[in-house]
């Protein structure tokens, strides 16, 4: 047993679910992962597997909340000798949504840093307030422990304000907070970072754009590591089209939804956010069926596959010129990694920019980094996994250990 801590456990926290990963950071190896879903149902689940000897053990039935579900989460732990009382764990790095523009980096929580996330709850209303519930049950189990917010906004507060302003009365933008914070931002720093090491190159020298396409959708303009641009706003719901969400969108549909359509806020909220998208288009979020129906000869999936891809072109397109100079296009989540068509369609006609995929290359399915362009391609095209888990774990890990110099 190593004399220093060294397992970091990463919490990340949702209105109903608590998702659980821990990392011996020795060599970045998973000990155990999890899930607690419908926190507060009479039909909650809690999904454990132990890594080394792929264990996997069920729950089910109630668990009242979260701070139930992580003692729930203590206990599996403890059966694998993993426990939150293990003098191997070195701290509990937090997944938080948003940080605004006060958080640029890893944070060690204290009760200031608890007041600035509670602050922000206006602009991130449906994860902010999870994601403190997660931090403070863990705390009062473990209040000896350094615990570290990592932020999904942080990677995007390099952003130029010419990037990050929206174009209304800077006093009362400021006034609410209102610019373009971004957010996937673990993600996209792993991709890119990754994208560089794919190339044999430093990050300091490497313009990437990264498309994270999961059901939530996003890319980034990242010039020698750090963001310049990227696709979601002031909250998740702008940029590329998404599962549910609409992307883009003239702001007067609002107005014309209310006015003409009689929409109430909330209705056009839940419109946009929950049933617009791939869903709102033909019914379906999931990429997997949508082109099994494209295959099948169903015009209206192919019209939202088409509208998917249109929007996507628009971004590398627009990333492209942002950049100046483009040395890969990174495709990353569950779409963007397995979804070779997509991978396909979105360079489709760029040849003049560099960009074009290798149809045998492309159609390979593999768990690691790799190219999918052609030989001598002036502008790589890649697959890189994310783990976001892993990045909030080297980054709390690297603040604990910083601090305990």
């Amino acid at each position: 047993m190593s004399s220093t801590p060294t397992r970091v456990l990463v919490l990340n926290s949702g209105s109903s679910s608590l998702k659980y990963q821990l990392l011996d950071m020795r060599d970045s190896s998973r000990l155990a992962v999890g899930l607690v879903e419908r926190i507060g149902e009479q039909t909650s689940r809690l999904k454990h597997t132990h890594v080394p000897d792929g264990d996997t053990r069920e729950q089910n039935g109630p668990i009242a909340d979260h701070e139930a579900a992580l003692k729930a989460v203590a206990e599996e732990l403890s059966r694998d000798g993993l426990g939150l009382d293990s003098p191997e764990l070195a701290a509990i790095g937090h997944r938080v949504v948003h940080g605004g523009m006060f958080f640029t980096e890893p944070t060690l929580i204290d009760d200031q840093v608890l007041t600035e996330v509670e602050r922000l709850i206006p602009v991130a209303p449906l994860h902010n307030p999870a994601n403190l519930t997660g931090i403070r049950t863990a705390r009062s189990l473990r209040p000896d422990l350094p615990q570290v917010a990592v932020f999904d906004t942080a990677f995007h507060t390099t952003m130029p304000e010419s990037a990050a302003r929206y174009a209304i009365d800077p006093k009362i933008a400021d006034r609410h907070r209102i610019r373009r914070y971004g957010f996937h931002g673990t993600s996209h720093a792993y991709v890119s970072r990754e994208t560089a090491r794919l190339l044999g190159k430093d990050p300091a020298d490497v313009n990437v754009i990264v498309l994270h396409l999961g059901n939530g959708a996003s890319a980034s303009a990242v010039e020698g590591g750090r963001c310049v641009d990227t696709s979601m706003g002031l909250t998740p719901l702008e940029g590329l089209v998404m599962g549910t969400r609409s992307g883009d969108l003239d702001p007067a549909v609002i107005f014309h939804l209310e006015r003409v359509g009689g929409m109430s806020t909330d209705e056009i909220d839940t419109l946009l956010n929950k049933r617009s998208g791939l869903f709102g288009l033909c019914g379906d979020n999931d990429m997997r069926e949508i082109r099994r129906r494209v295959d099948a000869g169903d015009e209206e999936a192919k019209l939202a596959f088409d509208i998917y891809i249109h929007r996507l072109k628009k971004y590398i397109g627009a990333y492209y010129a942002v950049l100046g100079r483009v040395d890969a296009v990174a495709f990353t989540a569950g779409v963007g990694e397995n979804a070779a068509p997509v991978r396909e369609a979105a360079v489709a006609g760029l040849e003049g920019l560099g960009l074009a995929v290798d149809a045998e290359l492309n159609a390979v399915r593999g768990d690691g980094p790799r190219l999918i362009s052609p030989e001598g391609a002036r502008v790589k095209v890649a697959v890189v996994p994310t783990d976001e888990e892993l990045e909030i774990a080297t980054q709390t890990y690297a603040l604990v250990e910083k601090n305990s110099r």
